[in-house]
């Protein structure tokens, strides 16, 4: 029996599992009020309140719970060392349901009601451009942004702590070419913002590498018929899909690729948010093989992520929402990290201003794939980029690092 749809499209069932799972986690409240996550002691001077705005319904409803998971996590880690200047972390999240027009209305209470000191969230660069204007502009409130996106966004007051296409793209798409050997890409992409930015940097990469885009198209988020495009894959010749496809539209778009045998015979897809919680929407089977690019995988050997991975299962035993990259998870523990940096440097000082020009240049020496710098100037951030292969051990992907660049720039603002 198919789930009941309320007005805005998010599934009532979709709802109740979300609830539970915060309230199973000691967060107050519900998705229609917003909920609250108290610090477990308090401070003369009161909390340092933190807004987390994310999807915990809706098509990527997946990504979003690992992200408020992690923001919890964090907080929870860092409230145990005694806070931030002495003073706690209280945490504030409201749904963005993957939907711009509903995520406005419950950012501004964010803002308006709950007066945070800062905000972090938003998944696809549609939520950033529609969330921002409330944080920003009108609350002129600070904004962590901790997604892998397109490049562009220099709006003062706004922190990137997500990878950027050069990024990601500069050491994956030769690698592919010279290493790999495919030479003829497709661009199948949703059509906003993120793909369009990102497929035009990777075209000129390609280009530049000896190979060929045979075709760059663009389909409705939720498009559930892809056999045109998969024609054209085939008759094209094509040997590699640089996939920027999402969802709902991701998952008949994979399978039907699948179907095809365009992998059994030897083409290679390519998507640089696909991850190990990529499980949550696809087939381990349609993932074998596969290319992404991203600042953490958990296979990555590294003392302090393997640490930081088993205290985050410790804390969410059996979650299928996991601590990776694809899905800004480790973007928000930069950015609520960075943000502690900052607020150290300031002395207690919760001033926009004051926060976000010790931000400019704040230092991470750990986290999920190495340490990360800002760079000064330009609000984003310094990190290690993994090339990785997802290969399939049971029913479950894992990923083959098989390139590695340290503390690779992000070439933006």
């Amino acid at each position: 029996m198919s789930a009941t749809k309320l007005a805005s499209g998010i599934s009532r069932r979709g709802i109740l599992s979300g609830a539970g799972a915060l309230t199973a986690a000691g967060w107050i409240g519900s998705v229609t009020s917003g909920w609250l996550l108290r610090p477990a002691w308090a401070h003369a001077a009161g909390p340092i309140k933190m807004g987390i705005a994310t999807d915990i319904t809706g098509a990527i409803a997946a990504a979003g719970n690992s992200d408020w998971q992690v923001a919890q996590f964090t907080v929870e880690r860092i409230n145990k060392d005694g806070g931030i200047q002495g003073r706690p972390v209280e945490l504030f999240l409201e749904d963005t349901a993957s939907d711009p027009k509903v995520a406005v209305g419950n950012v501004r209470r964010l803002i308006q009601e709950r007066r945070v000191d800062v905000v972090l969230g938003g998944i696809t660069s549609a939520m950033r451009q529609a969330i921002k204007d409330p944080i920003v502009n009108r609350g002129r409130t600070l904004y962590i942004y901790p997604q892998l996106y397109e490049g562009q966004e220099c709006t003062k007051g706004l922190f990137c702590t997500g990878p950027t296409p050069a990024q990601q793209c500069d050491k994956l798409i030769p690698y592919l070419i010279k290493t790999v050997g495919k030479k003829r890409f497709a661009m199948p992409s949703a059509n906003y913002v993120w793909p369009q930015l990102l497929n035009k940097y990777a075209r000129k990469m390609i280009e530049a590498n000896g190979g060929e885009v045979v075709f760059e198209e663009y389909y409705p988020l939720d498009q559930p018929e892809y056999s045109a495009t998969i024609s054209k894959i085939k008759d094209g010749k094509v040997d590699c899909v640089f996939n920027t496809v999402i969802p709902p539209g991701l998952q008949p778009f994979m399978k039907q690729l699948y179907e095809s045998g365009f992998q059994k015979d030897g083409g290679v897809v390519t998507c640089v948010y696909f991850d190990e919680n990529t499980l949550n929407y696809l087939p381990a089977a349609e993932m074998d093989g596969l290319y992404s690019c991203l600042e953490y995988f958990h296979t990555v050997d590294d003392p302090f992520s393997k640490q930081l991975q088993e205290a985050y299962s410790k804390r969410f035993p059996n979650t299928k929402y996991l601590f990776t990259a694809g899905s800004a998870a480790t973007g928000m523990y930069r950015g609520i990290k960075f943000y502690e940096a900052a607020v150290k440097e300031t002395k207690g000082d919760l001033h926009r201003d004051a926060v976000a020009a010790a931000m400019d240049h704040a230092v991470i020496e750990h986290g999920p794939g190495g340490g990360a710098a800002m760079v000064p100037g330009h609000r984003h951030c310094k990190m290690n980029m993994y090339t990785a292969m997802s290969k399939i051990n049971g029913d479950r992907p894992y990923y083959q690092i098989v390139d590695k660049a340290n503390m690779v720039d992000p070439r933006e603002c």
